[in-house]
Order: C-alpha cells, then structure tokens, then sequence
C-alpha cells in the first residue's frame, strides 16, 4: 500500500540506511589514520585551509600550529564530537579512500531497491545527516549498489541545524517548501524523531539490531516494511 500523503521522504544514515559498524569500524579508523598526513600534504590548499582555520577558531586560538589542529581533530574523533570543520575534513580523506577503492559505502540491502521504487513513484528523496553533505553524497555515490545520487534530490547536514532540535526540521520543512504533514522522516533515534514531529513531520524509526525500539513512533525493520 502507497501512502500519497507523504510527497517527500527525508532519511537518517548511521543506523538507517547503514551499519553503524561501517561508520564506526570503517570510516572513523580510516580518517583518524590517514588525517594527519592529508592535512600535512594539502594544508596550503584553499579548502583545506579554511577548515584548519574553522578548527582554531573553535579551539579559540588564532595561531594555534598545524600539529595543535591536528591533535584537536583527534581529539574529536576519539570523543564522537559532531564539529562541523571535522566533518568537512573527514569527507576530504573519506573522497580520497572511496576513490582509491579502499572501501565501498555501506547500504543495508533493503534500502536501495525501496529509495528506487519511492523516487518513481514520484517521491522527492532527500538525506539528513551529522556527516556532512559531501560524506553524504560519497557514501551513496560510491555504494555497495552503485551509484544512488540520481535518486536524491538533496542533502543537510549540520548547516541546518541539530538533529535532535525541532527547530533544524522547521528549516529543512521551510526548505523543501511543502507541508510539514507532507514529509517522511526515517530514523533510528527517537530524539531525532520527537524533534521532527514537533516540527509537523511524519516519523518512522528503523530499528535495526542494536536498536532499541522506542514507543513513541511507528517502527519498522527494513525499508521494504514503509508505505509510502
């Protein structure tokens, strides 16, 4: 059964769309790894450059040497830190690695045939992350099924505010230009959740293994369990 209320579905990865464990046991090693050298090696590049100063700015400290950053963004790492400057760096060295063919993005294997029979039937797709939006577009670009970025109509990250803030979802509405009542969120975190049906959205929670079921929303299991 469809469900033609629902004219856009926006979806979480960690633990929706993915294994958490590829994040995790993958991404995060990978970048806490190959960060220092990548840094060293591009820290002259304009991109690069205006994240390190991002990081002193957030460390307070204006002339803060490469090796204090470097030691911050670990820091980070090492503590789950949401910073937006880590993220934009991570998704640098995630680029490098999913080109190299170091590894391939995580999808669940119910997912990508579900984002594909939503978005003909004419459903607008978008994704909404901690990771920023380019790690974003490599994870689905560089999957496990191929390359899933035709189907999606945009990405949030951050930018727009914190997941678990109704406030980011009011954006995100206010962004997609439809009615609240008209949107999908797809989650497996309940504060995340609450905050998007505070904002008027439809919510769903994945409870994926390891997830534990919350009993304020509807809940599924896979994506082929949604009607939309």
């Amino acid at each position: 059964m469809s469900n033609p209320a629902v004219r856009a579905v926006v979806t979480d990865i960690e633990g929706t769309t993915t294994d958490i464990n590829f994040v995790h046991k993958v991404l995060f090693p990978y970048a806490q790894a190959k960060l220092p050298d990548f840094l060293r090696a591009n820290a002259g590049t304009p991109a690069v450059a205006e994240q390190i100063n991002a990081v002193r700015r957030d460390m307070g400290d204006a002339d803060a040497t490469l090796d204090a950053v470097i030691a911050q963004l670990l820091h980070w790492i090492e503590t789950d830190q949401k910073v937006t400057p880590l993220k934009a760096l991570q998704g640098m060295v995630w680029a490098d690695g999913y080109q190299r063919g170091d590894f391939k993005g995580h999808l669940y294997s119910d997912v990508a045939p579900a984002l594909r029979q939503w978005q003909q039937a004419g459903k607008a797709l978008y994704v909404y992350s901690s990771g920023s939006v380019q790690a974003q577009k490599l994870l689905f670009g560089y999957s496990d099924e191929g390359d899933l970025t035709p189907l999606f109509s945009g990405y949030f990250d951050t930018h727009i505010g914190h997941k678990r803030e109704a406030t980011a979802y009011q954006r995100i509405i206010a962004e997609l230009d439809l009615p609240p009542e008209a949107v999908l969120f797809l989650s497996d975190v309940v504060e995340e959740l609450d905050a998007a049906k505070q904002a008027g959205m439809q919510t769903l929670q994945l409870v994926r293994e390891g997830t534990q079921a919350g009993n304020t929303h509807a809940c599924v299991t896979r994506f082929d369990e949604i009607a939309v």
